[in-house]
């Protein structure tokens, strides 16, 4: 071989070495700067998802809290209304306590129960 040809073969290789020596380095810069990207839309739709995640989370805790607080009024009115029914009780036993007529076997209340003014027996409003 003749000094030229290994010369040529030198120069090529040399050239092909800065080629690599040039190529390499911004390929592998793209290849960092596509993931530095991909990163940073994976950072976003994180935030993104964290962002829906403590919206729901919000929202899940406001209607447990209103559900709480449904619970309780429901609570405190059956509270309420077992109060009234016991008041209600009372006064009617009360009521059957003063009745001068409860004493009889009559299943009608009082209010609806009439006196026949000609044998001044007790008759009901219903007829049978």
């Amino acid at each position: 071989m003749s000094t030229g040809a290994i010369v040529a073969i030198v120069i090529v290789a040399v050239v092909l070495l800065a080629i690599v020596a040039f190529v390499l380095p911004a390929s592998r810069a793209r290849r960092q700067e596509q993931r530095r990207v991909e990163a940073d839309e994976h950072r976003d739709q994180a935030r993104i998802s964290e962002t829906r995640a403590e919206r729901e989370g919000a929202a899940a805790d406001e209607q447990s809290a209103r559900a709480r607080r449904e619970a309780a009024e429901a609570e405190e009115s059956s509270r309420r209304a077992g109060a009234e029914r016991e008041a209600a009780q009372e006064h009617s036993e009360r009521a059957r306590e003063l009745d001068p007529d409860a004493g009889e076997q009559s299943e009608e209340p009082a209010h609806e129960r009439r006196i026949d003014p000609d044998t001044s027996e007790e008759r009901g409003t219903a007829r049978s």
